[in-house]
């Protein structure tokens, strides 16, 4: 059985990871040790967190748990990424779930590449959107060709992100928030493509504006020929993870789980000359990537984790989006093609 350390207890440890193993432990009860889960964290210490023992640092943390029969899970903010890493590595800790981005930019990859080939680390990005029914249903869709081929993805991800924008600078644009995880599956679904335009917009709460934290939006030329767009505000007032898959026959509408709140999603099939298909159904998408990820943990030898390549293209095009929008200006969207994308 495997142990856990969570390291940085913000909204990402406490209020996500933390949740979702009590109920991985209670689906799987063998998967997961029964001692307390350790947490690190200098700046919010979990001093009575049910569940939890507290370490003042990663060092008393492995003298708590042995490392090489624990996972991590690395929710600190991706700026400072790849130091952490380090330090874990050096004390023996292998077993590494990464929350996203993995990086910020290719500086930031790189030097997570580096770390993790030196000390042959096994490199988990938090990816539950693939590991969502929905996207299953979205897959299974696009692969068994039944409406025809895939010709545009629409993504809407709304909620409003106001105070914890204000508080904690921890991520340094919208393009890094929610947009990871939708350009992970629109790659999945559609695979790689080309920026053909990006914008950002600031966020204005009174007094404050907080640069680049308003929304972000991107479009994508796939090279299946599939066009995506994604929209991500995060100063709507309203949640809503929406996608669109519009094929030659038919246009699939899935809604995804906008909160720990409530673990259900929706789809609809819209077909010309047919009455509209609905179906609702649970996606607890984060206890399932996780419960998955220890399984392969637990094995013999778990090797390389089949999304990170996604991951890793992912924050290539997050890159070039950013860039793209520093060189043309706030709130500017225009057409640029890109050479280096996803190949």
């Amino acid at each position: 059985m495997l142990h856990t350390l969570i390291v940085g207890m913000g909204r990402s440890g406490q209020g996500l990871h933390l949740p979702a193993l009590a109920r991985v432990r209670a689906a799987a009860p063998g998967l997961l040790a029964r001692t307390p889960v350790v947490a690190v964290d200098p700046f919010r210490p979990p001093a009575g967190v049910p569940g939890v023992v507290a370490a003042g640092s990663l060092e008393e943390a492995a003298r708590l748990r042995p490392p090489a029969r624990t996972v991590v899970h690395l929710c600190t903010p991706p700026g400072a990424r790849a130091s952490v890493l380090a330090g874990l590595a050096r004390l023996g800790y292998r077993k590494i779930i990464v929350e996203k981005p993995l990086a910020v930019d290719l500086a930031g990859l790189v030097d997570v590449a580096r770390i993790r080939r030196r000390w042959d680390l096994d490199v988990t990005v938090v990816t539950h959107w693939l590991d969502s029914a929905l996207t299953r249903r979205l897959r299974a869709a696009v692969h068994g060709g039944r409406h025809g081929e895939l010709r545009r993805i629409e993504v809407i991800q709304n909620k409003p992100r106001f105070t914890r924008s204000a508080a904690a600078q921890d991520h340094p644009t919208a393009f890094d928030v929610e947009l990871p995880h939708a350009l992970a599956v629109v790659l999945s679904l559609a695979g790689g493509a080309r920026i053909t335009a990006a914008s950002w917009d600031d966020m204005v709460v009174e007094p404050l504006r907080i640069p680049r934290l308003g929304r972000a939006r991107l479009r994508l030329d796939h090279f299946t020929g599939t066009r995506t767009e994604i929209d991500s505000d995060l100063t709507s007032p309203v949640r809503e993870r929406r996608i669109t898959l519009e094929f030659d026959r038919a246009v699939l509408v899935g809604h995804y789980p906008c909160s720990e709140a409530d673990h259900t999603a929706q789809l609809r099939v819209v077909q010309a000359g047919r009455e509209v298909a609905r179906s609702v159904f649970t996606d607890d998408a984060f206890a399932a990537f996780l419960r998955g990820v220890y399984a392969r943990y637990a094995g013999p030898a778990a090797g390389l984790h089949r999304t990170l390549p996604v991951q890793v293209d992912t924050v290539r095009l997050l890159t070039e989006a950013k860039r793209l929008c520093a060189l043309q200006g706030t709130g500017t969207l225009r057409r640029e093609e890109v050479h280096d994308a996803v190949r």
